[in-house]
């Protein structure tokens, strides 16, 4: 039996790195993700990341902190990068070849992202984890991962939460949330559910991209979706 995805990018939110820490990075929660990665590597899938930096520093936040908009943004790249090294890490003690790419140059911390480069990376079978947003201010980490799945040519974006798909509220305060199975992107944005933000969804729909929102805290959740194209709520339309 094949694999249902031959190449995909994995959106990981900083958030998702804290564990029961609430805050920085747990090694765990990181190990638990690398190794998922492993799997699905080890089945022939290639597997581009892009992890965000909510656990670290939002730019936006930093607004009301007295930071400008762009500084902000400009930390929260570099939050992302210090996650992207974590993974990295991760996956190379897991036994799997992995490099940071970053959207702005940072030799030698990580290699300048370039979409040829990266695509070669994920055929020798090396995971690409990718840094620093779009490498601009204002666009979130949710539009970046759109843009480089795009990029490369993946054959869906897979969100890994906390919640096993899209619900029509947050399942965490309301338990009367319903979850979707299956949702097109026109009727996600009508509906105003925070999945990932319009400009994410613009660039998914435009390049025909689906997305697949899951619970990648679940251990064996992400072979899973690989092997099935099924688990948590599809995303397309």
């Amino acid at each position: 039996m094949g694999n249902f995805f031959n190449r995909v990018l994995l959106k990981l939110s900083g958030e998702a790195l804290q564990g029961s820490d609430g805050c920085g990075i747990n090694a765990d929660t990181l190990n638990n993700y690398a190794l998922q990665i492993r799997d699905v590597v080890r089945l022939g899938v290639q597997a581009a990341v892009v992890v965000g930096g909510g656990n670290i520093f939002r730019g936006w936040q930093g607004t009301g902190r007295g930071f400008d908009r762009v500084s902000g943004d400009q930390m929260g790249m570099l939050a992302t990068t210090i996650n992207s090294l974590g993974l990295q890490n991760a996956l190379e003690n897991a036994g799997i070849p992995a490099q940071t790419f970053t959207a702005v140059n940072m030799q030698p911390i990580g290699k300048h992202y370039s979409p040829q480069e990266a695509q070669r990376f994920l055929a020798d079978g090396g995971v690409a984890v990718v840094a620093g947003g779009t490498g601009n201010p204002f666009f979130s980490t949710d539009t970046a991962a759109a843009l480089r799945a795009a990029e490369l040519q993946a054959d869906c974006l897979l969100k890994g939460t906390r919640v096993d798909g899209v619900y029509s509220a947050d399942p965490e305060k309301d338990p009367n949330a319903v979850r979707y199975e299956h949702i097109s992107f026109d009727e996600a944005i009508e509906k105003g559910l925070r999945v990932m933000d319009l400009t994410a969804f613009t660039l998914c729909r435009e390049n025909r991209l689906r997305i697949i929102v899951f619970d990648i805290t679940k251990k064996g959740s992400l072979r899973s979706v690989i092997e099935t194209g099924r688990g948590g709520t599809l995303i397309d339309g």
